[in-house]
C-alpha cells in the first residue's frame, strides 16, 4: 500500500468516526435570536475490538460529553445587543464547526436516530457566547470528562 493509499483509509475511518459520533438528523427545532444550536457528540456503541458497551457507560459518556457540532445558528448570534450591529471580530463558529460546550448549561432534548432501535441523539440550544471554544482537530479524539 502507498502513503497516499494509507492516508486516504486513515481519512476514511477518521470521516466515518465523525459520521457515527454525530449523524445526520432531523434536530426538530430551530434556534432564534442570538441561539445556537448543538449536536452533542453520540456516545460509541461498542469498543475498538467490537465489544457492546452496556447502556450505563454509553449514559455516563452522553452525560459527561462537552464536544458538539454546530447544526444552526440564529439570525440574532455575533452582533451587538444594544446596536445590532455585527461584532468587529465577525462570528467565532458557524455550522459544521465543532465545538466545546459547558456541561449544564442550554435547553436539551433527545431524537431516536431512524433504523437504530433505542439510540439517540442529544441537541442543545445555547446562547452565543455560551460556546466555550472551537475544537481543532478530530472531535472524536477529546475524551469526556467522566
Amino acid at each position: 500500500m502507498t502513503i497516499m493509499a494509507i492516508a486516504a483509509v486513515v481519512k476514511l475511518d477518521s470521516q466515518s468516526g465523525i459520521d457515527e459520533a454525530f449523524p445526520n438528523i432531523n434536530f426538530g427545532i430551530k434556534p432564534t435570536g442570538s441561539r445556537v444550536l448543538v449536536q452533542i457528540r453520540r456516545p460509541k456503541t461498542k469498543t475498538a475490538g467490537g465489544i457492546l458497551l452496556s447502556d450505563y457507560s454509553k449514559d455516563a459518556e452522553q452525560d459527561n460529553t462537552q464536544v458538539a457540532k454546530v447544526v444552526a445558528v440564529g439570525p440574532l448570534s455575533f452582533r451587538n445587543r444594544g446596536t445590532m450591529e455585527l461584532w468587529p471580530e465577525g462570528a467565532w463558529y458557524k455550522a459544521g464547526d465543532f465545538v466545546f460546550v459547558p456541561k449544564y448549561a442550554g435547553s436539551r432534548w433527545r431524537r431516536d436516530i431512524p433504523g437504530e432501535k433505542g439510540e439517540k441523539v442529544e441537541f442543545v440550544i445555547f446562547n452565543d457566547l455560551d460556546i466555550v471554544g472551537t475544537v481543532d482537530g478530530d472531535p472524536t479524539a477529546i475524551q469526556a470528562h467522566i
